[in-house]
């Protein structure tokens, strides 16, 4: 039983497609034949369009093109002289450094809130989602509403009932939005210079932003993934020892369509003395740690916290010195040790001087100032609603680390839901979450988390150098950012100051907003982009 929908495309359009991706029919396919600009752009266009990456393709990029000159061109063909070129050095030699030097732009479609999740992990990758604020998940898919069906699910006792739920919850999700628009409409009036596009943008975002709780993990996204072959054996090795059907699945699905691409730089992967070796000792050490777990706290262990929680569990009460030390290395010819010393000696305002030089006089958030900061991290355990969690995960120079979900920790009700009166309706839908959770829990712990909604809690650790927290926390900061996440973050920037102490690398993240949530945190963002465009086609 296929769980993908196929999407139908015609003579003319296949003719077209087949020369830049490497299957048609389907959910994993690999991009080739297209300059890198053009890829780029397709994956970034894609993170905010409901329609799949090839229709992407035909309706805004192909016309664009010049196309003429590759009529003759098949995705799946020109490989086999790479392919012997690579062999002797990488898979005869093992100098994984060669695996590097090739990279694969791959579409994922149809992937599970849960799968995205494994998916983006990677330290060394890139990534675009699908937004939950841009994306109305009102809009069916095959005539389905867009979840997951996991196929040991749906073959189950269970099956009916998660289908019935799941459809409630979606069709509850589909009824709030137009309210909720309605309430920030009546909230915050379109101003007189503010255009219709702009203004109807804004109030759709604020709205998905407000009802993305009621959605549950099962729900589809699409994901562009850049990435070397190096890295892509990486996660390949990882999600084919993932407990979640779903992953292994989606594994097989992957390499399949990436050995059209980089084939050499795969062979590893399913040989039984290579990649299925390694894979087999990641599920033996999950395995074994769940079992000392266990053991330790008991199967299902209490944890009485039910609110938000973020708490900085370990920094280096010494930071700031060592962060000045590695600020000043670089311009002398003294040892580090020395340097250290010498800092030390130093009374506070002399190294808030030195940091405010390092610093230097920032415009913008974008201009950030070098590795020095990296000197210095900061451990913070999280407790938030799912939807939090999977903006921050995706940052790439994080240590991250997440508990199995589940609606152990309740969830988090909106304050504009209940302002707009609807709580009995996202309340139930919450409810109705929860008990299907539990039902299939008992027979498919696992795959379970495909019925927990997005406003339920889960904890997770985020460890961090100031360096990227300076990056993280003034965008995730930003008035036009998710008031879930934009909490968290402020409260993070106030520990690393406050309880840290670290109150002149706090300073030097100038550009984190501790501002209230704005109505419209989104208005903004779209007035300027209206200006840009009217700019540009002037």
């Amino acid at each position: 039983m296929t769980v993908y929908i196929a999407e139908e495309f015609s003579a003319a359009e296949a003719d077209i497609l087949r020369r830049y991706f490497t299957n048609l029919d389907q959910p994993v396919f690999a991009l080739v034949n297209l300059p890198e600009v053009v890829k780029g752009a397709l994956f970034a266009r894609y993170s905010r369009s409901p329609l799949s990456l090839r229709r992407l393709f035909l309706k805004e990029f192909v016309g664009d093109l010049d196309i003429e000159g590759d009529q003759s061109i098949d995705a799946t063909v020109g490989l086999r002289r790479a392919e012997e070129l690579y062999d002797k050095v990488f898979f005869e030699y093992g100098d994984d450094s060669v695996a590097q030097l090739g990279g694969v732009h791959l579409a994922c479609e149809q992937a599970s809130n849960v799968l995205t999740k494994v998916l983006e992990w990677g330290r060394i990758m890139s990534y675009l989602e699908q937004s939950t604020r841009y994306i109305a998940y009102d809009q069916r898919l095959g005539g389905r509403f867009r979840y997951y069906r996991d196929p040991e699910i749906m073959g189950s006792r269970h099956g009916t009932r998660f289908v019935a739920d799941m459809d409630r919850i979606f069709e509850s999700y589909s009824s709030l939005i137009p309210q909720m628009r309605e309430f920030f409409m009546s909230v915050q009036p379109m101003g007189p210079a503010d255009s219709d596009f702009a203004y109807r943008t804004a109030t759709k975002a604020r709205a998905l932003d407000a009802v993305r709780g009621m959605l549950p993990a099962a729900s589809l996204s699409n994901v562009g993934i850049y990435g070397t072959g190096q890295a892509y054996e990486a996660l390949l090795l990882r999600m084919r020892a993932h407990p979640l059907p779903e992953a292994r699945t989606y594994a097989d699905l992957m390499l399949h369509e990436l050995r059209k691409v980089v084939p050499s730089f795969l062979k590893r992967v399913d040989l039984p003395d290579r990649g299925v070796r390694t894979s087999r000792y990641l599920a033996d050490i999950r395995d074994s740690m769940d079992d000392i777990a266990e053991s330790v706290f008991g199967r299902h262990p209490s944890d009485p916290a039910d609110n938000d929680n973020v708490d900085l569990v370990d920094f280096d009460p010494d930071g700031e010195i060592k962060a000045v030390t590695a600020m000043l290395y670089p311009h002398t010819s003294l040892p580090e040790r020395l340097i250290a010393e010498q800092v030390e000696r130093m009374s506070t305002e002399e190294r808030l001087e030195v940091i405010l030089a390092y610093v230097g006089h920032r415009e913008h958030r974008r201009q950030r100032p070098g590795r020095a900061l990296e000197r210095t991290f900061y451990r913070f355990d999280v407790l938030s609603d799912y939807g939090a969690f999977r903006d921050l995960q995706r940052h790439r120079m994080l240590t991250i680390e997440w508990q199995p979900l589940s609606p152990r920790h309740g969830f988090v009700r909106p304050a504009p839901v209940e302002a707009a009166g609807l709580s009995r309706q996202f309340d139930s839908a919450m409810e109705r979450s929860a008990d299907l959770h539990d039902l299939i829990a008992e027979d498919h712990p696992a795959e379970a988390q495909y019925a927990v909604a997005l406003a339920y809690r889960v904890r997770y650790s985020m460890q961090f150098n100031a360096r990227e927290a300076m990056h993280m926390l003034e965008l995730r900061t930003s008035p036009q950012g998710h008031p879930a996440y934009r909490r968290i973050c402020q409260r993070m920037h106030t520990q690393i100051a406050e309880q840290a102490g670290h109150t002149a690398l706090a300073a030097a993240m100038k550009f984190v907003d501790h501002g209230a949530e704005p109505t419209l945190g989104r208005l903004d963002a779209e007035r300027r982009a209206e200006v840009r465009r009217s700019q540009r086609d002037s």
